[in-house]
């Protein structure tokens, strides 16, 4: 239009003629005409580009739902934008910033996709990891989205140690939102889920909860549930007893179990008796009952694998979260999904089955009893970390969870007649004065001082108890079978195999023993002397601590304060009588096998007598008899069932014991 103007003004110059003073008023008229057309133009054109602008604005608009739709998709999601900053988003966003931030959210789904997708190397992971650090370098990103896709992909990867970083650095950052962890929980595999649960006091929200469980038939009960279980399971591969208290299970109604007002039993690990002091609730009673038979069917392998083919893992989750009130129920439950976990083919179904996250929970549990079984479980399911396995009755004290203290030594831990893994470990019982006492100087109590003190005094050991059925009467044990199974030679035999599984004998060991325990453990190392797969349990043996070990027999053997001790002794208890020739022949051969080997011994002696029924005291286990010959003998003015129970940390008995532990493995646990 510009040069249209031009032309016309250029002709008007050549046809004019005249005087120029007229040419001069002619040009200015031309001017102003060329002046209003060229204004017009500049004015329109202004106004078409505002209204572009406009409309452009309109239409390049950020649909929300439309990417918080393929973020979803990806798991990715973005913080909620304030309402006001909503409003003003629009006016401060152009149409470049705009455009960049959709290219930019394309991008990271289409990498963080490739990233979970794709099986990288340690170098090509690192190349995505730059990546995705240079292209979100110039994008206000939370770095916490990034590193949080990247420790999840490094999980995935084939290298361990590459995983086992990921795994740390997951359970060390504190910083994740809710949407993260729950993200976490839908991508991470049962064997990181495993090594998570096993990291000190990990964020629960890592986890997935337990799925649904499905509705029962109508009419049944999970109580039911356990009696069909039961009823599934072949009767071979087991001994005796273990069909016997089947049987009885299978056997016995609610409305008969209701009506039994006694039937004292024992059966099982912890050496309780099953009493109707257990609760008031019948229904509860024949659960524990049950409970207690899966437990020794889950000890065979082969039932194991039927246990899980017909539901159990399930019905076990219902019955867990029905008896959140009865901590004995769901230890023997947990003790059942150890067992199970001792078989690798059941990994897959008992993560599927939730509980990964319920012994995640346990293990955080204040009480040390469940804590431990929940840590023996999780260590049989955590193949990554623990080559050791962990069979029913060898509980891990120490280290209970993933750590990079090296392991130099173990100290093993064997209870006596009517003992446990735990209760026979504990801190000496206070009365009401001496509760006040400790809690003015804010002296807590200990259900289990080795797991307390001791590994708070040697991180680098493994600190293990161990757990097997004894009695002093056949009374207590209705199992006919029941006394063929008590001898120390059987006892000895059974625990061997399983310390083997656990991994004993390849590090240095201290033994721990109470009362028979230390006979326990007497007969174990001279049966270990007879078997060449064992003589690494007898290299490595580098001392011996007795808690009133009956070297040479117990007068308490001989009679009782109760006509039924006297009459029905069961057969541990025949073998601790006075003088008796089996342990005079096992304290001989252990001498000798303890001088050969150089072992260290330090043997502690009761003083006072034990209260065994009402007006009536005796000293267990005489001074003479707790002397075994060689090593040191200390005297302790405590009772038979206190000696091993130390009254407090800064105590002698402890002091002393712990001293005897770091001079035995010195040359060990010192570099």
């Amino acid at each position: 239009m510009s040069a249209a103007a031009l032309r016309w003004i250029r002709c008007r110059r050549l046809s004019t003629a005249g005087p120029p003073s007229v040419k001069k008023v002619l040009q200015w008229k031309d001017l102003r005409k060329v002046a209003k057309v060229t204004g017009a133009v500049v004015l329109g054109g202004c106004l078409f580009i505002t209204y572009e602008v406009i409309a452009l604005d309109k239409a390049v608009t950020i649909d929300t739902s439309a990417i918080l739709q393929e973020k979803n998709k990806s798991y990715i999601y973005l913080r909620a934008t304030p309402s006001d900053e909503k409003d003003n988003l629009t006016g401060g966003l152009t149409h470049k910033a705009r455009r960049e931030l959709h290219k930019a959210a394309r991008r990271f789904v289409e990498i963080s996709s490739r990233l979970l997708l794709q099986s990288l190397d340690a170098a090509k992971l690192m190349t995505q990891v730059s990546l995705l650090q240079e292209h979100f370098s110039h994008v206000d990103a939370d770095p916490h989205e990034v590193a949080l896709w990247v420790l999840l992909k490094k999980i995935q990867s084939a290298n361990k140690a590459i995983r086992l970083e990921a795994v740390q650095e997951l359970a060390d950052n504190h910083h994740w939102h809710d949407y993260q962890y729950q993200t976490a929980a839908q991508v991470i595999d049962h064997r990181t889920a495993v090594g998570l649960a096993r990291m000190p006091q990990v964020d629960l929200r890592f986890f997935r909860h337990p799925p649904a469980l499905p509705d029962l038939e109508e009419g049944l009960s999970a109580e039911d549930g356990l009696r069909q279980l039961l009823a599934s399971l072949p009767q071979t591969e087991v001994d005796k007893c273990v069909r016997y208290f089947t049987s009885l299970a299978l056997r016995e109604s609610t409305q008969s179990l209701a009506a039994q007002r006694g039937g004292l039993w024992s059966f099982g690990g912890n050496g309780l008796p099953y009493a109707q002091s257990l609760t008031s609730v019948p229904s509860e009673k024949v659960e524990s009952f049950c409970l207690q038979a899966l437990v020794q069917h889950s000890k065979v392998r082969s039932h194991c694998d039927h246990i899980v083919a017909n539901g159990g893992l399930q019905l076990l989750q219902r019955v867990y979260q029905l008896r959140t009130d009865s901590m004995k129920i769901q230890r023997n439950i947990v003790r059942i999904i150890g067992n199970l976990a001792l078989n690798e083919g059941a990994h897959q179904a008992i993560a599927q089955s939730g509980w990964v996250s319920v012994l995640a929970e346990m293990m955080q549990c204040p009480h040390i009893m469940q804590a431990s079984h929940a840590a023996r479980a999780l260590a049989n399911l955590d193949r990554e970390t623990v080559k050791e396995k962990y069979p029913d009755g060898v509980y891990i004290l120490h280290p209970q969870t993933r750590s990079n203290q090296p392991i130099k030594a173990d100290v093993l831990f064997i209870h006596g007649i009517l003992g446990a893994a735990f209760k026979t470990w504990r801190q000496k019982d206070r009365n009401t004065l001496e509760e006040e006492e400790a809690a003015k100087r804010e002296d807590d109590y200990t259900e289990c001082w080795p797991k307390s003190w001791l590994a708070a005094d040697c991180p680098n050991l493994r600190v293990l108890s161990v757990e097997y059925d004894s009695h002093l009467s056949d009374w207590m044990a209705q199992c006919p079978a029941e006394n063929q199974r008590k001898s120390l030679a059987y006892r000895s035999q059974e625990l061997l195999k399983k310390l083997k599984l656990a991994g004993v004998g390849e590090r240095p060991v201290v033994w721990v023993a109470h009362s028979m325990g230390g006979l326990l453990v007497k007969k174990m190392l001279l049966d270990a002397l007879q078997d060449p797969d064992m003589h690494g349990l007898l290299q490595n043996t580098k001392g011996i601590m007795f808690y009133s070990v009956p070297h040479y027999g117990t007068f308490m053997a001989e009679y009782s304060v109760n006509v039924r001790y006297l009459l029905f002794p069961s057969i541990e208890v025949r073998e601790l009588c006075k003088d008796s020739p089996a342990l005079r022949s096992l304290n001989d051969n252990f001498l000798n096998l303890a001088k050969e080997k150089d072992f260290k011994v330090l043997s502690f002696a009761e003083t006072l007598p034990t209260n065994i029924g009402p007006m009536i005291k005796i000293l267990v286990v005489p001074t003479q008899s707790a002397n075994l010959g060689i090593g040191e003998l200390i005297e302790v003015d405590v009772d038979h069932l206190n000696i091993c129970k130390p009254e407090r940390k800064d105590s002698f008995l402890y002091k002393r014991s712990l001293q005897f532990i770091l001079d035995a493995l010195q040359s060990y646990i010192a570099h």
